[in-house]
């Protein structure tokens, strides 16, 4: 087929030997979210799993895939950002009431606080996993939740959030004007947004949320015996990549892995944002089977780290990530076999696109030798399509 995947690397990638230093997100802040959040009832190491047929198919040493298809139940990565940040501006909320402070989460957990946490509504903007986690903080610390989804999010998606006891809302338009919406409708009421996209004026809770995202990082630096040589992440907004590029930085310095950002073709706005030396929109409806990356806006504080911490990114086409969903359940050669959503399985999807191009794999410097990281960010988040797409024949390439 005429494949269109791209790939650039980044003209203003920091040095190998260039410490880490004046980004927003802080080892601080990491070590807090892991010491809470790891403190939670139901936390626990997510695993860490070796694909070793699959990297000797691709032409690689090494395979590893941090799965975090169970993740406090919720199928997916979000759940550590969007209830963390929940927790920490609740625990805010009731200093600035002049309550006890600080009020630690055993504290919320116990309900000595639920007459007065009524008052606090919080709301986002998803296309599911995020909703989902906010949702479930909410309910877990005791406030009230509203989440904005747009017209393409399935049912399947808004039930899982409205089981936390959250109300759901439909708005027109893509996932940016969504995130608007939730935003002026948040000021309009007095409520508050917990979103892991930043934009001037709205930098905390954000902040927060990617510090959440970084116990993924956390522990995969705790399960690895040495850096790989390389690490996949999926972006939307770019929260993620970015939080997980910071902890590694910080970790590993100069022995980092070459951080490589993953985009569907039709939502890259870090892809264009990089080449264009700026950020950079991009419009439309975004339409891409990995719902979880359909975002046109880079966030502002992902940026101030992916801008000089990303070394390279890849966009893809929806096939390749198809492909990948059904590799990593039908594994060959003994290896594990992982359940991962359409958005889950972007690393692998972009390993099979650079398969296909050696300019890409070139590019990317990927060799016999190197050791790959991939991040299965979510699970079956929505059973009935990921057992269509398993059922399904054909592939990319």
């Amino acid at each position: 087929m005429n494949d269109p995947t791209r790939a650039i690397n980044n003209p203003t990638a920091a040095a190998a030997d260039e410490a880490y230093a004046g980004q927003p997100l802080t080892q601080a802040g990491f070590d807090a979210a892991l010491a809470e959040i790891s403190g939670w009832p139901g936390y626990a190491l997510t695993p860490l799993l070796s694909l070793d047929a699959l990297a000797a198919r691709l032409g690689l040493g090494a395979v590893h895939v941090k799965d975090e298809g169970q993740r406090f139940g919720l199928k997916s990565f979000k759940a550590l950002g969007g209830a963390y940040a929940v927790a920490e501006l609740l625990r805010r909320y009731l200093a600035s009431t002049g309550g006890k402070t600080p009020v630690s989460s055993r504290e919320l957990l116990s309900g000595a606080f639920a007459r007065a946490l009524r008052a606090v509504t919080v709301t986002c903007a998803t296309d599911g996993n995020h909703g989902r986690s906010v949702a479930w903080g909410a309910q877990l610390f005791g406030c009230r939740c509203v989440i904005f989804v747009p017209a393409h999010v399935s049912q399947v998606r808004r039930d899982a959030i409205a089981r936390y006891g959250a109300e759901v809302r439909e708005v027109d338009g893509n996932y940016d004007d969504v995130v608007r919406h939730a935003a002026t409708t948040a000021k309009a009421e007095g409520w508050t947004v917990v979103s892991d996209t930043s934009y001037p004026g709205y930098r905390d809770i954000p902040l927060d949320v990617m510090h959440g995202y970084g116990v993924v990082a956390a522990e995969i630096e705790a399960q690895l015996a040495a850096p790989p040589t390389h690490v996949f992440v999926q972006a939307g907004v770019g929260a993620l990549a970015a939080a997980v590029c910071a902890h590694f930085w910080m970790h590993w310095g100069r022995d980092r892995p070459r951080l490589v950002v993953v985009e569907p073709l039709r939502a890259d706005c870090i892809y264009r944002s990089l080449a264009a030396g700026r950020p950079t929109v991009v419009g439309g409806a975004l339409e891409t089977v990995m719902a979880g990356l359909s975002c046109g806006e880079v966030s502002e504080l992902a940026w101030e780290v992916l801008r000089s911490g990303a070394n390279a990114v890849i966009a893809i086409d929806d096939a390749y990530a198809l492909q990948a969903m059904r590799m990593l359940a039908r594994p060959a050669g003994g290896d594990p076999l992982i359940v991962a959503g359409e958005t889950g399985a972007a690393g692998l999807a972009a390993l099979l696109a650079a398969r296909n191009d050696a300019s890409i794999r070139e590019l990317l410097g990927l060799e016999r030798d190197s050791r790959v990281l991939l991040l299965s960010s979510e699970g079956d988040t929505d059973p009935e399509i990921y057992r269509q797409v398993i059922a399904g024949s054909g592939a990319a390439g």
